[in-house]
């Protein structure tokens, strides 16, 4: 499937032993900062001009901006040396339908990584940094010069690939969302969302901030700020002195007990699910606030939010979910998993 203009198909005839004919290479990009602004402000010089006058420095945004196409340039004339290239933008990216054989370069930071792993089926994804000086890059394993190896290996499968566990969403609709790092399920506004939560036999009437299930992958992103929250809460000199209205909240959290989560890797069989700031009253509780979710026990949550429900993944919250009264969400495993060229 082509979509319209942001596509764009090239091939570069060459002799080299290394060209790989009809193998069909898959380019995807982002706009930059730079290129986000321009798009708010019309022309680079009002972006300047309300980026210089909030006092922020204007330069780092045309550098990352010229480092940022360069490498998509170097990107695409090298894959140009090995097959047929076509690129496409990442909002491109959930409406593509990738071929069974094609080859995915993501050129970006991680999110574009793992935006783009949750639309492919079987394809390997391969991560390239596009300016290491900038980017740490946990699933960007290469620069643009390591393609011109990288890829004829992937084609002779001469190359190791690490599974990733998605997670998937499905609603008793018929839609369906799946994560590569993490679901939300909560309100658009992350105020206050209401809803039913059923974990094997356990069922809970819950008020909270939302529901947070991770991946192995995302497991050291959001999942491990809120578990880092909790434990620093609960280890804290005033957590152990702390009443609330008589009671004596200074008891072993329910985060962390009975749970070991060494081996929570990007490929486990499994997830975790952690609540968000679950508010206890008469009609709500908080003991079903952390738990695993696996093939035999999957997440069932029942909406009672009569607006602004909302189910999105890997933080895109544009790619969304409506999550709104009598709607039923099941969280598992996803049938497929990512493959990530290493």
């Amino acid at each position: 499937m082509r979509l319209g203009n942001s596509n764009k198909s090239s091939r570069t005839p060459h002799a080299d032993q290394n060209y790989l004919g009809d193998a069909k290479l898959i380019l995807v990009k982002r706009r930059t900062r730079l290129e986000e602004l321009v798009v708010r402000y019309n022309t680079v010089q009002q972006a300047q001009f309300y980026i210089e006058r909030l006092g922020a420095d204007f330069s780092d945004y045309i550098e990352e901006d010229r480092r940022y196409r360069h490498s998509v340039q170097q990107a695409q004339h090298q894959l140009g040396q090995l097959g047929r290239v076509q690129t496409i933008d990442r909002e491109h990216v959930p409406n593509f339908i990738f071929g069974e054989q094609d080859i995915v370069v993501v050129v970006g930071q991680d999110g574009l990584v793992a935006n783009t792993l949750k639309y492919v089926t079987e394809q390997p994804l391969i991560g390239v940094n596009p300016d290491p000086m900038r980017w740490d890059g946990v699933l960007l394993p290469f620069t643009v010069e390591d393609l011109k190896m990288i890829i004829p290996d992937v084609m002779r499968k001469q190359r190791s690939l690490k599974e990733v566990t998605l997670a998937k969403v499905e609603l008793n609709d018929g839609q369906f969302l799946y994560g590569v790092n993490d679901l939300f399920i909560g309100r658009k506004t992350h105020v206050s969302a209401r809803y039913e939560v059923r974990l094997g036999s356990s069922v809970e009437q819950q008020s909270s901030s939302g529901i947070i299930v991770s991946t192995g992958l995302g497991s050291t992103g959001w999942f491990k700020s809120v578990l880092a929250g909790a434990a620093g809460i609960v280890g804290s000199e005033a957590w152990k002195h702390m009443h609330i209205n008589g009671v004596d909240v200074n008891a072993e959290s329910p985060v962390t007990r009975g749970h070991h989560m060494e081996n929570f890797g990007w490929d486990a069989p499994y997830l975790y699910f952690t609540v968000r700031e679950p508010f206890p009253s008469r009609t709500t509780a908080v003991n079903l606030v952390f738990g695993q979710v696996h093939p035999k026990q999957p997440l069932r949550i029942v909406s009672q939010m009569p607006e602004d429900g909302v189910i999105f993944s890997d933080g895109v919250e544009q790619d969304f979910l409506e999550f709104n009264s009598g709607v039923e969400a099941t969280i598992g495993l996803a049938e497929k998993r990512g493959r990530l060229v290493v």
